[in-house]
């Protein structure tokens, strides 16, 4: 069978070409006699493979050098809790914006170690907008700001990054990073579970401004404190070395691609060919607010919604798979990152013209 069109919400697709490198090095990388996955992680070997994807990620993305690149483990759902545990400091509030189901897990664990200040919400919306930014109400003493700059289950982005002073501004980049230029100097911390546009799951980065680490307590166990990781470059523990080695193939994938600017003129239009489509036939909708619409997950429901099983049956046939939409919103969903080729957004756009037609 050939290769379908994964538009999960992830884990994702990989580029091919990544995939097609790490299927010839499976069993002997450059001649070491062993594959990545049988690695020490402190041999010379992966120490190349290691320093090489930090290097690749701190290019494309320009990383000032007062900010460390930390390759983790745990998830981004485990940043929600690392997060207040290693910035409060002696202060006691954070200031978070909700935007959608993640910003709401990240309220929920962060309320666990301080008062969570919900400075800004579209809940009243069903998070199909974003609040203006003249409209939060920030905590000048907080210990930092955080948000979530895309939703994938909403489909709800940010056209902006906050200006939130001299309050770190933490964003939980997980379904957007590597599909633009951003400057990583406005943040104090960006993390990312890997398996949407970096790799396979397992893998969580956080890219962290130095006076940020070092501010945990006492009471912060080891594997918890940013401290630790940076000071064993991200290797206290055993680290998920091959999830490292495939997300650093990305890296090069994207860098010879032309870069995040090459990759965000590629994402724009691959999203502008399905918000067209939707927009212009009335057997589609999609309900988030037209300047906040996602480039890398789309929403979106049919007229009738008995018509949904056929949809998602058809598509598969054409090699259009996980198209189901999340179960709190129902629809279809189409998560369409780095690497998921224009060909596969074309492939999906003909198909809904063609069931709209067949089916109005």
């Amino acid at each position: 069978m050939s290769r379908v069109y994964n538009f999960s919400a992830g884990p994702a697709m990989l580029p091919e070409a990544v995939i097609k490198k790490a299927s010839e090095e499976m069993l002997d990388w450059q001649g070491e006699g062993m594959s990545v996955m049988e690695m020490s992680h402190r041999g010379k070997a992966f120490m190349s493979i290691a320093a090489k994807a930090e290097a690749d990620l701190r290019k494309l993305m320009a990383i000032p050098e007062n900010y460390k690149v930390l390759f983790l483990q745990g998830g981004a759902s485990t940043q929600f809790a690392m997060i207040p545990m290693n910035l409060l400091g002696d202060k006691k509030t954070a200031d978070y914006i909700n935007t959608g189901m993640w910003s709401k897990k990240a309220i929920a664990e962060a309320k666990r170690y301080c008062d969570v200040n919900v400075a800004a919400t579209s809940e009243d919306n069903s998070f199909t907008t974003v609040p203006e930014f003249s409209s939060w109400n920030l905590n000048p003493d907080a210990a930092y700001v955080h948000y979530t700059p895309n939703e994938t289950i909403g489909g709800v982005e940010f056209n902006y990054i906050p200006d939130t002073g001299d309050v770190p501004l933490i964003a939980d980049m997980s379904s957007t990073i590597l599909s633009r230029e951003i400057d990583v100097s406005k943040f104090g911390i960006i993390y990312a579970g890997a398996q949407k546009n970096v790799g396979p799951a397992g893998l969580t980065l956080v890219i962290i401004r130095e006076d940020l680490i070092g501010n945990a307590g006492d009471n912060v166990p080891a594997m918890l404190n940013y401290a630790t990781h940076d000071k064993a470059d991200s290797m206290y523990n055993t680290p998920p070395t091959y999830a490292w080695y495939l997300a650093g193939m990305v890296f090069e994938w994207v860098l010879n691609q032309g870069g995040l600017k090459a990759m965000a003129e590629i994402n724009e239009r691959k999203s502008a060919k399905l918000y067209d489509t939707i927009d212009s036939l009335d057997f589609y909708a999609n309900p988030v607010e037209k300047q906040y619409r996602s480039w890398m997950n789309v929403p979106f429901t049919l007229k009738n919604a008995d018509l949904d099983a056929k949809f998602l049956e058809e598509a598969a046939k054409l090699g259009l798979q996980t198209l189901k939409g999340h179960r709190s919103v129902g629809g279809m969903r189409a998560s369409i990152y780095n690497a998921m080729p224009e060909a596969g957004v074309d492939t999906l756009v003909q198909f809904m013209k063609d069931f709209a037609q067949a089916n109005s």
